[in-house]
């Protein structure tokens, strides 16, 4: 039996010819040059073929098939009683007292200010000289019965879940057009911000003007331990456990599948409600991704993507946000102070700003400020006006005030972080169809070729033209058209 075929029938796969004839035994399996083959060889080499291809195929396939796993906690006081969980939805409303006013003004009127160093702007962190300026306005004009009517315009509701209670806003669409779907979607917050943040968000994705962009039911939840979400009361509520709660809001809702949408914390949590639950994620779309298990492939591309950009994908942008590397790490270093403070000892600092309005406003405003584009630190005031009002910064900082939130919020950095970095959700690929709006300004930047080593199915990556780490506050309009970009994609590939 002869296994060679003329040349011109040849294919060139693998480093060796192979064809297929006519005749039954008219096969070439050979090396670099035609010749006649033994069948042994020939079989062993079919033989290592068919080996290699299982097992690559197996470790894909356990990569698609693996799953985070979950127990279901217990975050309430005490033991677990016998008794089962209340699961109603009950209606919540912002309050506030004229005690609680009066209570605030006090403290303000009794602060002590501290001048800041000249021609410091704000690399000291909050200026001090233009602290006095937002606490004055804090006093005098602004208006916290007004934000609170604001706050209420949505419908809010509480639920007990795993022994605590989970706030959450949850905004159906005014009206909708006879035939059209619904979208459902989760809106997850980080920390310094609160569900507060997606308030300019909420319209456009309920109501929007174009007809052919998708109609969203959202649900905006409080973290627990953040805003009106009951602060769990035992160590270890990470944002695994975060996930595996809001899994049961949802489905308490009766949603059987949903989009996520996340940055900051949410990030991280919606990413672990993809691994924990993929059916049910249906698309998950994100704002921030950092690296959150560096490997070969992100080594490589820092260390040759400058020379070789096209190698690894990376575009100008890219190159202008990652080098030089030891500058953008120095710059990195000066915005993660907090993180050392709250991955460690947030107790301590906790109960000094939850004492003090002014110190909390300074520590949670900065974060306004220079997450926001870090050229802000080079301003006397900080910028904070060019992008946000101080009304809605304001807002946002007395949620955390009234609920006394800041220290449970800041706990979340130590049972986080308290774990290691090697956490099982870290070595688990995410295979839902995944979205990333890569805004510009943000505190870390991530090229498409680092995203894709986590989200496997990465069908969506919009690099932003403006924006930073509160984008969704910052730029709404741009968030949404993205998140419906993105929605209108995976719909798109489910219908085909």
């Amino acid at each position: 039996m002869k296994f060679c075929v003329p040349p011109s029938k040849e294919k060139f796969w693998g480093g060796h010819h192979f064809s297929a004839g006519r005749g039954a035994g008219s096969l070439c399996w050979s090396g670099p040059s035609c010749r006649a083959g033994s069948g042994p060889d020939m079989l062993a080499e079919l033989l290592v073929a068919v080996v290699t291809g299982g097992l690559i195929l197996f470790l894909v396939q356990k990569s698609r098939s693996q799953v985070l796993k979950a127990e279901d906690g217990w975050w309430g006081p005490g033991a677990r009683p016998d008794a089962e969980e209340d699961d109603s939805l009950r209606p919540f409303e912002v309050r506030t007292s004229d005690e609680e006013l009066e209570d605030l003004y006090s403290r303000m009127d009794r602060t002590r200010p501290v001048p800041s160093l000249e021609d410091c702007q704000f690399h000291y962190g909050f200026n001090s000289q233009h602290l006095q300026d937002v606490v004055s306005y804090w006093r005098k004009d602004f208006d916290w019965r007004r934000q609170v009517h604001r706050l209420n315009q949505y419908p809010h509701f509480r639920t007990r879940i795993e022994g605590i209670d989970v706030h959450y806003v949850h905004v159906k669409p005014k009206s909708l057009a006879e035939g059209a779907t619904v979208v459902p979607i989760i809106l997850v917050h980080g920390w310094p911000g609160s569900f507060y943040e997606f308030y300019g968000l909420i319209p456009l994705l309920t109501e929007p003007q174009d007809p052919e962009n998708p109609v969203f039911e959202v649900v905006c939840p409080s973290i627990p331990g953040y805003g009106f979400s009951e602060a769990p009361h035992k160590k270890g509520f990470d944002t695994v456990c975060a996930a595996n709660i809001f899994h049961k809001l949802m489905k308490r809702l009766g949603f059987q599948w949903f989009f996520a949408h996340g940055g900051d914390w949410g990030w991280q949590i919606t990413t672990n409600m993809a691994q924990l639950d993929p059916g049910s994620v249906r698309g998950l779309h994100l704002s921030f991704a950092p690296a959150s298990r560096p490997g070969l492939v992100m080594a490589l591309s820092l260390m040759f993507g400058r020379l070789f950009p096209k190698l690894f994908g990376l575009t100008d942008t890219d190159l202008l946000r990652l080098y030089p590397c030891t500058d953008k790490l120095l710059d990195s270093m000066k915005e993660s102070g907090y993180l050392h403070i709250q991955a460690t000892k947030p107790d301590t600092a906790g109960r000094a700003l939850n004492d003090s309005p002014v110190g909390l406003a300074a520590y949670v405003l900065e974060k306004f400020s220079t997450w926001t584009n870090q050229d802000f630190r080079n301003l006397e005031d900080g910028g904070l006006t060019r992008k946000f009002s101080l009304d809605d910064l304001l807002t946002n900082v007395m949620i955390y005030w009234t609920s006394g939130c800041i220290t449970s919020s800041m706990r979340f950095y130590k049972e986080n972080f308290g774990k290691g970095l090697d956490q099982p959700h870290s070595r688990i690929p995410v295979n839902v169809p995944t979205g990333f709006a890569c805004f510009p300004n943000d505190l870390m930047h991530s090229p498409k070729l680092w995203v894709k080593q986590k989200y496997r199915n990465l069908i969506h990556y919009s690099p932003m033209p403006r924006g930073g780490h509160f984008a969704a506050m910052e730029e709404p309009q741009l968030m949404a058209k993205d998140i419906q970009e993105f929605t209108k994609t995976v719909q798109k590939k489910i219908n085909q």
